[in-house]
Parts: C-alpha cells; sequence; structure tokens
C-alpha cells in the first residue's frame, strides 16, 4: 500500500502529466499541420527545432528553460513583472518542461496522421463546393484524430517518465515539484527505502506501459491498411 506521502506524489505526477499534455496538444497539431502541409523558407529548421528536445541532453533543456524562464530570463522576468507569474520551483515550472519534452513525440505522431489523410476526399469535397474551413473540420480533423489521441496518449507516456530538464529548471521540493521520476531517485539516495522505491517504480511502469499500448492501439486504428506505427 502507498502511503499518504507517495499518493502525494502520483497526485503531484499525474496533474503535472495531465496539464502539460493538454496545453502541448494544441501546440502540436498546430506544428504538425503546419509541417505537413505548408511549404516555406525554413521548414527543415522548425522541423529540426521542434525534434531537439529529442537530441539534447534533458539537462541542457532545463538549463534552457532556467535561463529564458528564470525570474531574471528574458520571458520569465515579463512573466513575473506583467502577470506575478512565476515558473520556477513550482509544480507550473515542471509541467513546462514535461511538455516542452513531450512536444517532438506528439507532434511526430500527429504529423503521420495528418500526412496518412487521403487528400483525394479533401479534393473532391472542394470539388462540391465545400470551403476550406469545412473541408479541415469535416474530413481532415475526423480522419487525423486517433493519431492525433495517439500523440497526446505518447505525450502522456513521456511526461510521466520527465527527469532531466524537470530536476534541472524546478530542482526537488517535495510536494509542488517531486514527481515520480525525481521521488524515485531521491529515495535512491536514502538507504532502507527499497519498499518505496519499489511501490513508485511499479506505478511508473504500469502508467507508462499502459499508455503506449493505447497509444500504439490508436494509431494503428489511425493507421489501419497503411501499416503506421508510432512505436
Amino acid at each position: 500500500m502507498l502511503t499518504p506521502q507517495e499518493w502525494g506524489i502520483v497526485e503531484l505526477s499525474l496533474r503535472v502529466t495531465i496539464v502539460a499534455v493538454a496545453a502541448a496538444t494544441p501546440v502540436s497539431f498546430g506544428l504538425a499541420l503546419l509541417l505537413a502541409r505548408a511549404r516555406f523558407p525554413g521548414k527543415v529548421l522548425v522541423d529540426a527545432l521542434v525534434h531537439l528536445p529529442l537530441v539534447l541532453p534533458p539537462v541542457v533543456t532545463g538549463w534552457l528553460l532556467l535561463i529564458g524562464f528564470g525570474v531574471k530570463g528574458p520571458i520569465g522576468s515579463l512573466l513575473h513583472d506583467w502577470f506575478g507569474l512565476t515558473l520556477i520551483f513550482r509544480w507550473t515550472g515542471a509541467t513546462l518542461a514535461s511538455a516542452i519534452m513531450a512536444l517532438p513525440l506528439m507532434v511526430r505522431a500527429m504529423r503521420l496522421s495528418i500526412e496518412a489523410v487521403d487528400r483525394r476526399l479533401e479534393g473532391a469535397a472542394r470539388t462540391l463546393g465545400a470551403s476550406p474551413w469545412r473541408v479541415f473540420w469535416t474530413i481532415t480533423v475526423p480522419l487525423a484524430l486517433p493519431g492525433v489521441l495517439a500523440g497526446a496518449v505518447l505525450g502522456f507516456a513521456r511526461s510521466i517518465g520527465e527527469f532531466g530538464a524537470t530536476i534541472t529548471f524546478v530542482s526537488n521540493i517535495p510536494g509542488e515539484t517531486q514527481t515520480l521520476p525525481i521521488a524515485i531517485y531521491a529515495a535512491l539516495q536514502v538507504p532502507g527505502s527499497e519498499g518505496a522505491v519499489t511501490r513508485l517504480a511499479v506505478i511508473s511502469v504500469v502508467l507508462s506501459l499502459g499508455a503506449l499500448v493505447v497509444s500504439e492501439v490508436l494509431a494503428r486504428r489511425a493507421g489501419a491498411g497503411r501499416g503506421q506505427h508510432v512505436l
């Protein structure tokens, strides 16, 4: 059985992850749509920047967040002065770090889904007089939706395991920024905490594995007949 403190860690992790995925989903869909359909100068650079968190050491991503969103950072100072909002050492900062680390995987899954939409269907609808806006909402979005959901679930799996950028940006503060991976790391430093480590690790495995299975099922449904996968 989990202790009240461990339940608090699980609750905080789920809150950080759900808010991160909810915030990252519309941004990811917009970027996926841009990369899948638009042609513009510098597209390769935008694509590379979107996927940069995948290849950067997470500690470097956390350090960049610290520079940009710290109280004296260019964005952090504006948020503090204009809205009284501080992300550093707050669960909202952990949410930002999780969202950024999950973004590349979400964009990739959604982009594959959008690219798989049969353009002939969209063309046929336009020849029948449908406006581009109506074609988008009645054909493109419904056909891409399973892949969009798969990307969101994949982002959940990535966010629940986020560690490096989070601990660099918002540190390890119990009850505020101590998510599951950080709590496991902290427990490993304490002799006699094997039980807590095991319980928290099992929860992490179950949540991550469940999310990956759901994501793959949705991706297979989205790419039925086209052999599309996200794993």
